[in-house]
């Protein structure tokens, strides 16, 4: 399923046009992206938590020529599953 698709099954769930939906998710993700980015939290009860992680600085290998590299620190947007979409898919 892609953006698309969920967007007309919304619409017809919430008895909405397909570009009120599609707007819908498109504000939704611009808002999530822009909480992680800020640090922040967000969490979906049912669903999953978006957060910021990240990597520390680490060695590594170059695999072409074997050589040592340092690896640079990351922040890395991260999503942890609720309990119940969990238990859905089971």
């Amino acid at each position: 399923m892609n953006k698309t698709d969920l967007a007309e099954q919304i619409a017809k769930e919430a008895s909405i046009s397909k570009v009120k939906a599609k707007t819908a998710i498109d504000s939704l993700i611009r808002h999530i992206r822009q909480a992680v980015k800020n640090e922040e939290t967000v969490t979906l009860v049912g669903f999953g938590t978006f957060y910021l992680g990240g990597r520390q600085t680490r060695p590594g290998r170059n695999p072409r020529t074997g050589e040592e590299i340092t690896i640079r620190a990351a922040r890395i947007p991260k999503f942890k599953v609720g309990k119940a979409f969990k238990d859905d898919v089971k």
